[in-house]
């Protein structure tokens, strides 16, 4: 795959000149892109053993700002030092950015060298182990859509997000011909990304005017997520240089289609050589293992949700006849429900769990999913018979959280989260959750000054 490098094959690049930037990267709660620019050459002699950064970074707001309250990380405690640990099997080119490569980097507790508990990537490696214990290997794909817009991100702010012009006036889901018009950005971010070391399949319009969804091949779980960062993180920067602007919101007007960040999950052997969950003999050719996975998805659904819908505007994608679910059911080929069966009759049988929006973060989510499935493995989970018919006027069906604050008061009640995840780390989150409610309730909005200023 092009891109992707070892540490020997970086050294040489930058040795013959071509390498002069290197970008130390870690994920944040949000799900972005956070670190340092090093000189290429004092990365390779010295920086790639580790470098630091203030720990706030896994304690703020999706604004910067210090959030109160962290047992992890606060002004009573200094806000100290956490380490930065490049993972050098991660380095690849980023060739949208001059003379620049990158590499993605584990957070290390700054005294005793060991994964800090809410780091996003540390939460998703210790479920991976869970698996690994068991003899499992997850594959893991997650596409993304997201609105393109004609405007930069100066303008779209200077019209206060309101009126922008989208790249097409009209819904162009699949269209080809309408699609040509903006292909001169998504040509460049699907090149970007495979040179990058990405292996993209295609781009295509959505149901939105101006909406496009990109879809990568599927992975072992942890390289899956640090693909979806990283190709997040590219559409913004090469849409950018092209003067152009992105969004990844869940639902940036509430008349238009949201946009989503489905997930496709399947376990196969540790050799990542046969796929656990296909038996030909099978009902739907779903093997006993695949059924309590999905089980434990569907059951413990509520509690993960917000690791797929972690902010106020994620639950105004959940409306009915948009293609985003609002029941939780599982259904055979089916976009109303919120899990999808796919792949039924072939070795790439999997399950689509449609709830997450393009603004989660990859490597919580990809956690959620895990727990929930080996919980139901673990309580041998019997699955129930397929949904048939249109979800979305199933009223007594089982609804999707309608608000953040609803997900949150379930995730903070969730022991099978708190068992494996641990305590503190679901306390973090739920924290993290609870001030993104505060922020949201004491300000005043558009709409109350519209209908208020001179009526109340």
């Amino acid at each position: 795959m092009p891109g992707h490098w070892s540490f020997d094959e970086l050294k040489r690049h930058v040795t013959n000149g071509e390498i002069d930037t290197v970008l130390a990267c870690f994920v944040d709660m949000q799900g972005r892109l956070v670190g340092k620019r090093f000189h290429a050459s004092y990365f390779v002699e010295s920086a790639h053993d580790e470098t630091h950064g203030c720990n706030y970074l896994l304690a703020n707001d999706i604004d910067m700002e210090p959030v109160p309250g962290y047992k992890a990380a606060s002004w009573q405690q200094g806000y100290g030092d956490f380490v930065i640990k490049p993972d050098l099997s991660t380095i690849r080119h980023i060739p949208w950015l001059e003379k620049c490569a990158l590499v993605l980097c584990d957070i290390l507790d700054h005294h005793h060298h060991v994964d800090l508990p809410h780091s996003p990537r540390s939460i998703l490696k210790r479920q991976l182990a869970r698996l690994k214990d068991r003899g499992y290997l997850a594959y893991f794909a997650s596409e993304l859509e997201f609105y393109l817009f004609d405007e930069t991100y100066e303008t779209a702010r200077a019209k206060n997000w309101k009126g922008m012009a989208t790249a097409s006036p009209y819904i162009q889901d699949y269209i080809i011909q309408m699609t040509t018009k903006e292909d001169v950005v998504m040509r460049a971010i699907r090149n970007g990304l495979f040179d990058a070391g990405i292996p993209v399949e295609n781009s295509k319009g959505e149901w939105g005017p101006g909406q496009e969804e990109i879809n990568v091949r599927y992975a072992e779980a942890l390289e899956m997520a640090d693909r979806h960062v990283v190709m997040k993180n590219g559409c913004k920067e090469i849409a950018t240089q092209m003067g152009k602007a992105i969004t990844f919101m869940a639902k940036y007007d509430y008349s238009l289609a949201g946009s989503s960040s489905h997930v496709h999950n399947s376990l196969w052997s540790a050799d990542g050589k046969t796929p656990l969950f296909y038996d030909k003999n099978a009902e739907h050719t779903m093997s006993a293992l695949m059924r309590q996975w999905v089980a434990g998805q569907l059951k413990y659904a509520d509690d993960f949700t917000y690791f797929l819908a972690p902010y106020i505007n994620s639950y105004k994608r959940f409306q009915a006849g948009t293609f985003a679910p609002t029941k939780n059911v599982w259904s055979l080929d089916n976009r109303t429900a919120g899990f999808r069966l796919c792949g039924e009759g072939t070795k790439g049988i999997r399950i689509e769990c449609r709830i997450g929006g393009a603004d989660l973060n990859p490597y919580l989510a990809f956690a959620g999913l895990i727990a929930s499935g080996l919980a139901g493995i673990d309580e041998k989970l019997e699955l129930a018979a397929p949904f048939k018919g249109d979800a979305y006027g199933g009223a007594r069906l089982k609804e999707i959280p309608k608000t953040l604050r609803d997900a949150t008061e379930t995730l903070a009640r969730s022991k099978m989260l708190k068992t494996a995840l641990g305590d503190d780390v679901v306390e973090h989150y739920v924290h993290t959750a609870r001030w993104e409610q505060f922020e949201y309730d004491r300000r005043v909005t558009d709409w109350e000054l519209h209908r208020g200023f001179e009526r109340y």
